[in-house]
């Protein structure tokens, strides 16, 4: 009960007559009651409506996040990514967050409101909290700019009329200003002495030149920008929107932004790139060289993980998790009759060819569609486990190939809250050898169902709390919770082959190899080699695989660790509402519990749990 119930009861009961009620006295009591009631009703409708008027405002600094969301309200706009404007977004968040506490009383709001509230100032504890190692986090490499930007345009830049095509070249127009801004702020980081690894410079470089690989940029088959800005424009032709002498214009005006504005923008980045490699040492080091790196690192890995674990705790539950999935995969190795040491059947299952698919376009299909399938029989089981289930579609798709790379991260992206835009389940294939049959399952319902794809999709299809709680994340609830999937489905009763048993458990101990390694690169002061041998000792994953994937951990200290600590706090959670509620116990409400709030700090769904497990007891 809220503080305002508890005193207004207080005082009720205080006054009664404690040998005899009267209905009087009890109709008052009730009608005080309902009214307080109401009082708390009608404040959390209108927090709820202030933080939706808030998140509003926090969305327009990002036209591109708007686009992303289906909102075309900014979608002629880029970003402005200047470090003057992310300084006004910091300064607009602790405004926002003094405004909500002279405006309101948390103890009027009722337990959601109260979550909310909570959820708004964490925010800007992490915010603040990251603030200072603002140019610690390097602009060009993985993930960069130089495409990112193709990406956003040819996944998310949705065109059904003529006004969608004219924003869509208003982008491209803006391009170099953004670009810019980029390599602006990757400049001002080197003058702190911040440079990226040089593998890192090297992939951005290849990257802007396969986005500016072929027409209109070159006499080559048309490039992925050209070949997408065409292809609507021929499908608004197609659907008569717009007429032939429009299409026309609309090419040509297209053609000339991209020669004179992006192209430009990525020539000047690539030249820089590439005279600043000269600087960068062959040697890839961790944050712990960075300008107080091992403070950098410490905020890092508090906002990956959000508790207050430091690096040395998640090293040893590394070596400990690693050391506790490898007897289990013991078991597979005699169960499959396997003679030999644990890392020779590592090495079988990398080397053999009947773990993969041949890198062909009908290998790639094949793989694609075994996913399909894969997804389709979970989804027929979801009922069972779940009793909130998702209304978004999921496709599987190959990452395109201007960012794609040998050894890739799979990755899911969020479809629309509308539906207008599935979720997708994105595979790099460019190297099946790096993409292993025997993995494919866990994959799938890591990235799919019940793991990304539900998950996020339940998060923004959620009603009656904030917006910005359909949107936010926090990386240990949902890598936890795409981990955790992993598991359920063994729950569920699939894995039904020793290899794809083999396969779960080669996901969830690369997750605890993560801890071990992310941790040794950036606090204990490992080599690039000295980690590749590790991952390579104590995992199945493909060799292509661990080098792309240690590159990664380079390129973004303590991300890697949020997915084993989510799993392990997700499960610490269900085991103690299953030790204390014994039979009654639900596993669909169990789950509903944990999704049913969007997205939390690990803390926060542990208070949840609680409360719901006390919920169930009264």
């Amino acid at each position: 009960m809220r503080a305002i119930l508890f005193v207004l009861l207080t005082a009720l009961v205080s006054c009664s007559d404690n040998t005899t009620g009267n209905s009087s006295s009890q109709q008052s009591e009730a009608t005080n009651l309902a009214d307080a009631e109401q009082v708390v009703a009608a404040e959390s409708q209108r927090f709820i409506e202030w933080l939706d008027e808030e998140y509003a405002e926090e969305v327009d600094f990002s036209p591109l996040l708007k686009t992303r969301q289906g909102d075309k309200s900014a979608h002629g706009t880029l970003d402005d990514v200047s470090e003057a404007v992310l300084d006004s977004r910091l300064a607009w968040r602790r405004g926002s967050v003094s405004e909500m506490r002279s405006s309101f009383d948390r103890d009027q709001l009722d337990n959601q409101g109260q979550l909310s509230w909570d959820l708004w100032e964490y925010i800007l504890i992490d915010a603040e909290r990251s603030a200072p190692f603002r140019r610690h986090r390097f602009i060009f490499g993985r993930n960069g700019p130089q495409s990112t930007l193709a990406n956003s345009l040819i996944n998310y830049q949705a065109v059904e009329d003529a006004s969608d095509m004219s924003d869509y070249i208003s982008r491209i127009n803006q391009s170099q200003r953004y670009l810019l801004q980029y390599l602006d702020r990757a400049k001002l980081a080197v003058a702190d002495g911040i440079r990226a690894p040089h593998f890192d410079y090297q992939r951005a470089i290849s990257e802007a030149g396969r986005v500016t690989s072929g027409a209109p940029f070159d006499d080559q088959e048309d490039s992925a920008l050209w070949a997408d800005i065409t292809a609507k424009i021929a499908n608004l032709l197609e659907s008569g929107e717009i007429d032939q002498p429009q299409a026309d214009t609309f090419r040509e005006e297209s053609r000339s932004a991209l020669l004179t504005r992006f192209k430009p923008a990525l020539d000047e980045i690539t030249v820089w790139l590439e005279a600043d490699l000269e600087n960068v040492s062959a040697v890839a080091k961790g944050a712990w060289s960075l300008p107080n790196g091992e403070a950098y690192y410490n905020s890092r890995l508090a906002s990956m993980t959000t508790l207050p674990l430091t690096a040395d705790e998640i090293h040893e539950i590394g070596i400990s998790e690693v050391a506790r999935i490898q007897t289990d995969m013991e078991q597979i190795k005699r169960q499959v009759g396997f003679e030999g040491t644990l890392q020779d059947f590592f090495t079988y299952m990398r080397e053999d060819d009947q773990f993969y698919f041949p890198s062909t376009d009908e290998g790639r299909s094949n793989y694609l569609s075994l996913a399909d399938e894969l997804l389709a029989k979970m989804v027929k089981r979801l009922p069972d486990y779940f009793g909130i289930l998702p209304k978004a579609g999921l496709q599987v798709r190959r990452v395109e190939a201007f960012r794609e790379s040998a050894g890739g991260a799979a990755h899911y992206a969020r479809g629309t809250k509308d539906g207008s835009r599935p979720g997708t389940f994105y595979a790099h294939l460019i190297d099946m050898r790096a993409a292993s049959i025997f993995r494919l399952e866990n994959l799938a319902y890591h990235e799919g169902v019940p793991g990304h794809h539900m998950q996020i999709s339940i998060q923004q299809e959620l009603e009656n709390i904030p917006r910005f709680r359909t949107a936010k994340g926090y990386t240990a609830f949902s890598e936890g919770w795409g981990l955790y999937a992993e598991y359920l489905g063994k729950e569920m009763g699939f894995y039904n082959d020793p290899y794809a048993e083999f396969g779960r458990l080669s996901g969830e101990i690369w997750r605890a190899v993560r801890l071990v390694v992310d941790t040794g690169i950036h606090a204990k002061q490992w080599t690039q080699q000295q980690a590749v041998d590790y991952a390579l000792q104590n995992s199945a994953r493909p060799e292509p695989s661990v080098h792309s994937e240690i590159r990664r951990y380079f390129n973004n200290p303590g991300q890697a660790t949020a997915y084993k600590i989510g799993m392990l706090k997700i499960q610490e959670v269900r085991t103690k509402a299953e030790t204390e509620l014994g039979d009654d116990f639900d596993i669909r409400a169990f789950h509903d519990t944990v999704l049913g709030s969007g997205q939390l700090p690990m803390a926060v769904l542990e208070a949840e749990v609680d409360s719901w497990i006390e919920s169930v007891r009264n």
